[in-house]
């Protein structure tokens, strides 16, 4: 896997949200923009997991902390939906945390409750990312 790669990869996520939005608008429950959203990326051919448990690793044990990511695609790119009227630092964090706990190398967070889906959207990368080849 390449950085070029996981890159089209989430260009392509993001080309599923947006038909979601257009298709449903703004305004509605995080929850059904969710079920959309990962329908519309399984009928693309994606590898979809939502709702999935995250484990957290602390002191050498696995401990259920009831961490939920949304979406995991193609087991690379961990996407975490909102539809809320404001963004705050708190969910930059929340996925950062989910990227690092699954040692995923990209993110991107998704607010749904918005007149332009591509303006609000914020990708992420960690070192994970930084590690992969170019091409």
């Amino acid at each position: 896997m390449t950085q070029k790669e996981v890159n089209q990869l989430a260009y392509d996520i993001v080309a599923c949200a947006i038909e979601v939005h257009t298709q449903l608008g703004a305004g509605l429950l995080e929850s059904v923009y969710e079920t959309c959203f990962c329908h519309e990326l399984k009928i693309r051919g994606f590898k979809v997991r939502h709702q999935m448990s995250i484990p957290v690793h602390y002191k050498g044990l696995d401990l259920d902390a009831e961490l939920r990511l949304d979406v995991l695609v193609n087991d690379l790119v961990v996407v975490e939906l909102k539809s809320v009227e404001n963004m705050i630092p708190l969910f930059d964090a929340q996925i950062l945390t989910y990227m690092k706990l699954l040692q995923k190398p990209k993110g991107l967070l998704i607010n749904f409750n918005t007149a332009n889906i591509t303006k609000s959207l914020k990708p992420f990368v960690n070192e994970y990312f930084a590690a992969l080849p170019k091409e």
